[in-house]
């Protein structure tokens, strides 16, 4: 009797052991899985990280682009003419575009309506400061003037 008791005991214990190995092993896959999701949100907040620094600059040197195309529209300068090309090229390298805005119907996904205007309705007819996107988000919308329906006739 004591040794169909002691097998029962060494059934059980071994049932439990199994159990236990089987706990374990799924706890151990859920901490590798969490891991890995963890590994993926950090990933995913460093690039968003990057992106903002990368916009905050961008912003900073847009201003500066600004500054140097309206300077070139008063100066006729070849030297700051090729300086404002070299600047585009780089922007243009790293993925900028600049929002096409004149002669186009408005929209305001892209675009900030400063002044409404005589002129065809909804269309734009003036940039009053050039739109960016970067990887299809827009960093900064065009500002224009838009059209309200009437003209002027003369």
């Amino acid at each position: 009797m004591a040794i169909k008791n002691r097998k029962k005991q060494e059934k059980s214990s071994a049932a439990d052991a199994d159990q236990k190995v089987r706990e374990l092993e799924e706890n151990w896959k859920r901490a590798l899985a969490d891991y890995r999701n963890l590994e993926k949100r950090i990933q995913i907040q460093q690039q968003a990280f990057v992106r903002l620094a990368n916009a905050a600059l961008i912003h900073k040197i847009l201003s500066v682009l600004d500054d140097l195309e309206r300077a070139a529209t008063h100066l006729k300068d070849d030297g700051l003419n090729l300086v404002i090309g070299k600047l585009s090229g780089v922007l243009d390298s790293e993925g900028i575009k600049t929002i096409k805005s004149e002669g186009e119907e408005f929209n305001p996904e892209t675009m900030e309506c400063t002044e409404m205007v005589n002129g065809p309705k909804n269309a734009v007819t003036e940039t009053v400061l050039k739109g960016y996107i970067l990887n299809d988000h827009v960093i900064r919308p065009a500002k224009v003037k838009v059209g309200d329906g009437h003209t002027i006739r003369t």
